[in-house]
């Protein structure tokens, strides 16, 4: 899954951006509000953790024109501030969860995955299909009620995560990149199709089907 990180303090950015990447998230980052709400309108982010306190344009403003336009990507809050009313006021405009400074990044990343579990109808951090069993906690799926789990390159998780999620969708090769790699990777889209056959190595041929000229369906019908 794709995640936009605005904020402005680099000492922040820098432990936030290779945690949530440990965590299986490909992390874009912007330091400043304008360039910010520019990605959040162009990029098909999966979730954003936006900073109140930014330089050229604040969170609030930022959140606000997001839903104005119509831009409904899950948002949460980091501030440093602490009264009861910011909070509602961030609620009002939009926002779909708050955490104060300082924090826990676990606690960040538990809601990241909530956040995006709750938008896809799943209540856990481990995403099931029919036959699969995906634990985001240790990056393994598992095939079957009494299979092993087998571990994933971070590739191979974000890719199936996302395909999982999507369960019956034809995800385009454009679709699947944009939600698995950042803007700095090389999104050659013949790595998608690698990947694609390591995870039918992993899981079956039967789980992706391939949709000529339109992309792939994962098919594991609850």
């Amino acid at each position: 899954m794709r995640l936009l990180l605005i904020e402005d303090d680099p000492e922040i950015v820098s432990y936030l951006k290779t945690d949530l990447s440990k965590a299986g998230f490909a992390v874009d980052v912007a330091n400043n509000g304008l360039d910010g709400e520019f990605l959040g309108d162009n990029e098909p982010y999966d979730i954003v953790v936006l900073d109140l306190g930014l330089p050229q344009k604040n969170g609030m403003e930022i959140l606000q024109s997001w839903r104005k336009k119509g831009n409904l990507v899950p948002v949460i809050v980091l501030t440093a501030r602490d009264a009861w009313y910011e909070r509602v006021d961030g609620f009002k405009a939009g926002a779909d969860d708050y955490l104060g400074k300082p924090f826990h990044v676990e606690e960040l990343i538990a809601r990241t995955r909530a956040l995006i579990s709750r938008k896809h109808g799943n209540v856990s951090n481990c995403i099931r299909t029919g036959t699969l069993l995906l634990d985001e906690d240790v990056q393994q799926v598992k095939l079957g009620e009494e299979g092993q789990l087998m571990p994933l390159t971070g590739t191979e998780f974000r890719l199936l995560r996302y395909m999982m999620l999507n369960n019956g969708k034809i995800l385009s090769k454009s679709n699947l990149s944009d939600h698995v790699y950042d803007q700095d990777s090389d999104r050659d889209s013949n790595l998608i199709e690698v990947y694609i056959r390591r995870l039918r190595e992993k899981i079956g041929n039967k789980m992706i089907l391939t949709k000529r000229g339109q992309g792939y369906v994962f098919n594991d019908p609850r």
